[in-house]
């Protein structure tokens, strides 16, 4: 049976640069094998993201005495019958003149295959005055219209300012792609370390800019405006998902658009671990609302394949009553360690908590708890037990009111809402009401049952489903 996440086997994929052509997605990552030989860019391809063709490495790392010992996240494009591979070049040991490891923008070219690539060694871009050495990374290139200019967005940080908010989107421009001059900054919002993996596309009648945020946060966020050149509107939620999923990059093919990013693995394998650069591939669909505010979900040709129905307790709609406590349903088997989950609730009333116990036991105390908080619109994930640091009461983690950084805005009125999640081994996504979506790591507890639960409040749950996928070739 194939993956419902691809990563490729022994490594873990890094920041993903997507493309269409020929009517496939060419999924171009970044190749972290974690031994310290350097990364590399390697290729799947796929027509809908459930069947994938990997093509392995086809930018190499440049070795030891090479500007792209690493080479880094770039974007891909074809003008003419020329493909265009622009990426960022590091060395851990080649410094700039602030004292730091360089980075510097490089180039190489192939045919339309996109599999054979061609470095080109005499093509450096620098940052130019007034822009740091070792921040100039993730170019993005792209242009409005085929009689405008290209443009070139750089990841970079200004010399001089507050050191966490010195981030910006740089701009350079090009008629030709080989000679590149520098430009007003494309956006300097003035908040940020610095603004990772940036992306630009039109949809209807809006554009929008996509970057990570690399500061507290860790997540990948949007804006949105009437013209490419701003001024760019902060959306009621601008992020597309949690801590977990990061470096999101996008691709359509003229009606559709997705969001192609990654969910960190974690330290130790465990839930407490420090999250890790690179992880699982993930591919999440925008759908743009009347607003031209986004929406996100699983693509639907993914979910498609969970196509085997197992049977459940659960299926039968009930009402959970608890109005000063908690009630609690559970099925009375494990679920698979491959599953797609689905679940809808109701409540005429506010309420404190409802949602899905994951991998639970019988009773529904341990594992995770994927919780709908409707007087704070949050969705959040939670497990039990949290953290020991001894044996007394009060050295029990309860003052964490959910698992850190895995929480999301997520609008709950009264009336039906909707839970769409899809385990596979340690990775988890989660979709509310077709539009929110949280995805997260679990480790700590990999078996276990099914459940539900309302806190303080009445709820009516119904149309609860499980699927499994079968052998996907």
């Amino acid at each position: 049976m194939s993956h419902v996440f691809f990563a490729p086997t022994g490594a873990w994929v890094g920041d993903v640069i997507p493309f269409r052509h020929r009517g496939r997605f060419w999924l171009f990552y970044l190749y972290e094998a974690r031994d310290g030989t350097g990364m590399p860019w390697a290729l799947v391809s796929t027509t809908d993201f459930v069947h994938f063709h990997d093509h392995g490495v086809v930018l190499p790392s440049g070795g030891e005495d090479a500007p792209d010992f690493n080479a880094y996240t770039g974007s891909v494009l074809i003008d003419g019958d020329t493909a265009h591979l622009f990426y960022t070049g590091h060395h851990p040991r080649r410094f700039g003149p602030d004292g730091r490891p360089e980075q510097v923008v490089l180039h190489a070219v192939g045919d339309q295959e996109l599999i054979t690539w061609r470095k080109q060694p005499g093509f450096v871009v620098r940052p130019p005055a007034g822009y740091e050495t070792a921040d100039w990374r993730d170019p993005f290139v792209f242009r409005t219209g085929p009689d405008q200019a290209w443009r070139m967005l750089v990841s970079a940080r200004h010399k001089v300012g507050p050191d966490r908010r010195r981030g910006v989107i740089a701009q350079l421009t090009s008629s030709d792609l080989e000679t590149w001059e520098p430009a007003e900054p494309f956006w300097d919002p003035g908040r940020y370390l610095a603004l990772e993996c940036p992306d630009v596309f039109r949809l209807g009648d809006w554009w929008y800019l996509i970057y990570s945020e690399f500061s507290e946060s860790f997540t990948t966020r949007y804006r949105m405006a009437r013209d490419p050149d701003g001024p760019w509107q902060v959306p009621e939620s601008d992020t597309i998902d949690g801590r977990a999923y990061y470096a999101a990059k996008t691709v359509g093919d003229g009606d559709r658009r997705f969001f192609c990013g990654w969910i960190a693995t974690r330290e130790g394998d465990a839930d407490d671990g420090a999250y890790q650069w690179a992880g699982t591939m993930s591919i999440l669909e925008a759908r743009q609302r009347p607003d031209g505010t986004l929406a996100f979900g699983l693509p639907p040709e993914l979910t498609a394949t969970f196509a085997n129905e197992v049977p459940t307790v659960l299926a039968e709609p009930r009402r959970l009553a608890a109005p000063d406590g908690l009630a609690v349903a559970v099925d009375d088997v494990d679920l698979p360690t491959t599953v797609r989950v689905t679940a809808r609730f109701a409540w005429p009333e506010p309420i404190t908590e409802c949602g899905l116990l994951l991998r639970t036991d019988d009773e529904g105390e341990t594992g995770y708890r994927l919780r709908l908080e409707p007087r704070r619109n949050r969705v959040v994930l939670d497990r039990w037990p949290r953290t020991r640091t001894g044996d007394e009461q009060w050295q029990l983690s309860g003052d964490v009111p959910y698992a850190i950084e895995l929480e999301r805005p997520c609008p709950l009125p009264p009336g039906e809402h909707t839970i769409e999640l899809i385990m596979e081994d340690t990775v988890l996504v989660a979709v509310i009401d077709d539009a929110v979506v949280l995805s997260a790591r679990i480790y700590d507890h990999r078996t276990g049952r099914l459940g539900v639960f309302a806190g303080e409040g009445t709820v009516d749950v119904s149309a609860v489903t499980v699927t499994t996928r079968p052998s996907v070739p």
